[in-house]
């Protein structure tokens, strides 16, 4: 056995030992109600932080401190002591939560830690304090074997993930120099001990509204229906035109700059999709799909880019009848883009469509709400390689490589403006992230603490 095997098994030994410990210390991270969304958290989210802090010097991190924002504080903290040679890791993760939802639907407090057969119950167990307090303690055991770590390492905890990174942007670019490192681990998402998977690409997401005003105040429909422009007919008429019969988006320049997969990614996809794919088709719960004339399934909904309307308004909503022509209408999309697209410039696009519409009678104001840009994570570089030999040497398999269809904005952000190498791994091996009951298997938390400190081994090249 080599030093470094003995260091590692080592560590993993101190990890079991500290087993409950470790997790009383989760549970404690866990009781803090850090709900970003919810302005009366603001002192439970600022105590969290204080913790956090508190618990990385414990374990002998060094310039552990609340870096503040616009909004909430990031939590910063390094260890950089093992050489220039070593490559330096940037870990994110965040702690702020969920808000907790219709209280009467949770089998326990929300916010004490409760465990019930094999799981943990609370807020934020799987999202995503765990991605926190995994890489603490997987930290925190190697150090106390050997006063060292065989990487350099840089933690940010961020606290406004559940609002969208809204601040986070500004932040990054201010702290570059601080931030500077060989490559971004982002550990926000499952993990799966039956079939580990790693993500390879997510896509970006630019969310708006489009208004839509006619007449002053709403009109009689029988005095001035047939002379008066309806808003409500324009918003169907912008809605109509998006898409072709196939499903194809019909605004110009859409798909001009979108990167196609190469035949590796094709082969990656497939590989997952046999896995993963009929029980997604399932859990749709519709009879048929649309536009298998651009792609199979799996194109459609993680690497080619969308644009779907998600809620329409305007006019009486009320029960009964109320005969008029609305002043108003408006409806809110999603535009979900790929490698290779600038979300800015697609968003100006689909504004320049929309605003063909206009006319006299009708005005249209388009508002950008959100924007989180996609990015592609190397399928095949020595980060992959890493985390593959960790999860190999624990849970005996290799991942499969995921494109997520979904979008993680501070990826998007972090990415651009450090212009790092991204990969992810998950730490949360459960259920119910965002819904009621939220909880993680307590057996897998260990698995993954153990996965996290053989990674740390292979990103320094030591197994």
């Amino acid at each position: 056995m080599t030093m470094n095997q003995s260091v590692v098994s080592s560590a993993i030994e101190q990890a079991r030992h500290a087993r409950d410990t470790n997790l009383e210390g989760f549970k404690a991270l866990l009781r803090f109600p850090s709900i970003s969304q919810d302005p009366d958290c603001q002192p439970q989210l600022l105590a969290c932080v204080d913790w956090l802090v508190a618990e990385m010097k414990g374990i002998g991190l060094a310039n552990c401190r609340a870096l503040n924002t616009d909004g909430n504080p990031i939590v910063y903290g390094d260890w950089l002591g093992a050489g220039d040679d070593k490559p330096t890791i940037l870990i994110y993760a965040h702690y702020d939560v969920q808000p907790v939802g219709d209280a009467s639907l949770w089998r326990t407090d929300p916010f004490q830690p409760t465990v019930v057969e094999d799981r943990l119950v609370a807020r934020g167990a799987l999202d995503d304090k765990c991605g926190i307090w995994v890489n603490l303690k997987a930290l925190d055991s190697i150090l106390s074997v050997s006063g060292k770590l065989p990487v350099n390492i840089k933690l940010i905890f961020e606290g406004e993930e559940e609002l969208g990174s809204r601040n986070t942007g500004a932040f990054v670019q201010a702290h570059k120099a601080l931030l500077a490192a060989d490559v971004l681990l982002i550990c926000d998402g499952p993990f799966s001990p039956r079939q580990p998977l790693i993500g390879t690409a997510v896509r970006g997401a630019v969310m708006g509204e489009v208004r839509l005003k006619g007449p002053p105040h709403d009109l009689h429909s029988g005095r001035y229906g047939g002379a008066v422009k309806n808003p409500l007919h324009y918003a169907a008429r912008i809605i109509a035109s998006f898409h072709d019969a196939s499903g194809r988006v019909q605004i110009k320049g859409f798909y001009d700059d979108v990167i196609p997969l190469s035949d590796r990614q094709v082969r990656h996809m497939n590989q997952l999709w046999k896995t993963i794919g009929p029980g997604l088709q399932r859990a749709a719960g519709v009879d048929a799909f649309f536009g298998d004339y651009l792609g199979v399934f799996a194109e459609r909904t993680t690497s080619q880019p969308t644009l779907d309307v998600n809620g329409v308004y305007g006019g009486h909503q009320g029960q009964g009848t109320r005969a008029i022509i609305p002043a108003d209408a408006g409806f809110k999309v999603t535009i979900r883009t790929v490698a290779g697209q600038d979300s800015g410039r697609v968003w100006a696009r689909f504004v320049e469509h929309v605003m063909s519409f206009a006319e006299a009678g009708i005005d249209i104001d388009a508002e950008l709400l959100s924007i989180a840009h996609p990015f592609t994570m190397p399928d095949d570089g020595r980060e992959i390689q890493a985390i593959q030999r960790a999860l190999k040497a624990v849970l005996g398999k290799e991942a499969l490589l995921m494109r997520h269809g979904g979008s993680l904005p501070i990826g998007g952000i972090l990415a651009q403006e450090l212009d790092l190498p991204v990969t992810m791994i998950g730490y949360g091996s459960g259920d119910n992230s965002h819904a009621p009951n939220e909880f993680i298997i307590i057996e897998d938390l260990q698995a993954a603490i153990e996965v996290a400190i053989h990674l740390m081994f292979a990103l320094g090249g030591a197994c």
